[in-house]
């Protein structure tokens, strides 16, 4: 890739007060959750005797209704929505390239069958496919990254085949198909790799949603199954309990909201410095 592009999205980067904030918070965020073991506290371990503590030096975040802590709940909780995060929108992204630069460079009836798949897709409400595949998959984290990939990579499939069909017709690609070589080869050597910006770019969007649907289904009761926390699954415990332990919602809550933001906020940075031209200033 252009290192020129690079040096675009670096420049913009420290140029950006809030995109400094949000690499910042991404990073506590994910320390945190990578040094989670290091909390003194059991996320499942019971205590009844302590339940519904506020926040202070013994429990940071307080406890919850069973008495475990809510920091080492946080934490714990942050270790798997990042890694569903993440981990869908790698799965997610690698399907949509594939059918994007597949129906993109080929055409033809292959083009219309891939598309036509994809409308179909796209026309099934969110919500109801996301309930079937609850169903029939079983709740683990595995199974939240499966089924939160099947509902993200139509969009990305859909832009990446038309960048492939313009970049398909510039003429080092017209040179390469007429120097005799392979389609796996022009694809891997010259489409992909022009590709990569808009790849990027859509995969670093794609982060905030999948937490945001992972929040959505644990919250739900679909996502991954109690005594195991989730940022969604704490909030859906939280419910009963605004009245007299309101932090129970508030830390959860705050630390979704801060990852999608910052992940929207490091989406936008790279798009304008890989394509300078939608810079403003």
């Amino acid at each position: 890739m252009n290192r020129t592009k690079w040096r675009n999205v670096r420049n913009e980067l420290f140029s950006n007060k809030w995109g400094i904030a949000a690499v910042i918070i991404l990073a506590i965020f994910a320390v945190g959750a990578a040094l989670a073991f290091l909390s003194p506290y059991d996320p499942n371990k019971l205590n009844v005797l302590e339940r519904l503590q506020k926040p202070g030096a013994a429990h940071w975040f307080g406890t919850d209704d069973y008495g475990r802590d809510y920091f080492s709940r946080a934490l714990y909780g942050g270790r798997v929505s990042l890694m569903v995060g993440v981990t869908s929108m790698l799965l997610a992204t690698t399907i949509g390239v594939v059918i994007g630069v597949v129906s993109g460079y080929f055409g033809g009836w292959i083009d219309n069958v891939l598309m036509r798949a994809v409308e179909v897709f796209m026309s099934i409400p969110s919500f109801l496919l996301l309930l079937l595949l609850s169903i029939f998959l079983k709740p683990s984290v595995s199974g939240i990254v499966v089924i939160i990939a099947l509902l993200m990579w139509m969009s990305i499939a859909r832009i990446i085949r038309a960048e492939t069909m313009s970049v398909k017709e510039r003429e080092f690609v017209l040179y390469a198909r007429a120097s005799g070589q392979s389609s796996l080869g022009i694809i891997i050597k010259h489409i992909l790799p022009n590709l990569m910006p808009v790849i990027i770019v859509g995969s670093s969007n794609m982060v905030g949603s999948a937490i945001m649907l992972e929040s959505s289904l644990s919250f739900l009761g679909f996502g991954v199954q109690l005594p195991k926390a989730t940022w969604g699954s704490m909030l859906n415990n939280a419910q009963g309990f605004l009245g007299n332990a309101p932090y129970l919602a508030v830390f959860p809550g705050l630390f979704i909201l801060l990852t999608v933001l910052s992940f929207n906020v490091l989406g936008d940075i790279l798009r304008i410095g890989f394509e300078p031209k939608l810079n403003r200033r």
